[in-house]
């Protein structure tokens, strides 16, 4: 997969991408008006080329709290999110280029006030799905959020992703409406943070397009 190609999508205004982008982004809006005042830390896995958040922050009243940490693997990508953050003005911005994977890669920065997982869960295993959500205690403050997405293809999962953020001290803030080919979430943390682990692997990549059907026998999504 050509990953700077494939985010060439969101430059099509019709794109169901394009679209998903959107509701993201005012998702991003909505989590920076209700964080608390002060410094504001913003974690991104898997982040592309950072437009779910350097666009807000672009007019955003707050951009001058939030202090961001982007981690992509792709090189081409983070040089696009490095110019796009140095164009806007936001010296704040780190773009790490790393395996967004491995914890250690969130240290100095979690846990956060807002957690951005846009674009993963449609590309890793239910069981490492599970596992990120898993890990988003260490990730995420006491009243932060965490924003997420996972495509509605069957075995749609994303019943079973807010069951599992809320079985983690979660509440369930925003979730779009079945309609949509997407499902979007907005979570936010009720619990106590944990500690972050670093040294450990959260998700292999597997991509969409290799992905097996994982069909529980349950039924349940």
């Amino acid at each position: 997969m050509d990953w700077k190609v494939w985010h060439e999508k969101y430059d099509d205004p019709a794109s169901p991408m394009t679209r998903r982008l959107r509701i993201v982004q005012g998702l991003v809006r909505e989590a920076l008006d209700r964080s608390p005042a002060g410094q504001l830390r913003v974690i991104s896995l898997c982040a592309g080329q950072g437009r779910d958040l350097l666009e807000v922050l672009a007019d955003h009243p707050r951009r001058e709290d939030v202090q961001i940490r982007l981690v992509e693997l792709d090189e081409r990508n983070c040089e696009l999110a490095r110019a796009a953050a140095e164009g806007r003005g936001l010296s704040q911005v780190e773009v790490v280029t790393a395996d967004a994977s491995r914890s250690e890669n969130y240290v100095g920065m979690a846990p956060a006030d807002l957690v951005l997982i846009c674009g993963l869960f449609g590309n890793i295993s239910d069981a490492d799905i599970e596992r990120v959500v898993a890990t988003c205690p260490q990730l995420c403050r006491t009243g932060g959020r965490v924003i997420w997405t996972r495509n509605r293809r069957a075995p749609d999962r994303v019943g079973r992703i807010c069951a599992w953020f809320e079985g983690r001290g979660f509440e369930r803030e925003w979730l779009s409406d079945e309609v949509f080919e997407f499902g979007i979430g907005m979570h936010r943390f009720a619990g106590t943070p944990e500690p972050l682990v670093p040294g450990r692997s959260l998700f292999a990549f597997v991509g969409y397009d290799r992905l097996p059907d994982e069909a529980d026998a349950s039924g349940a999504s």
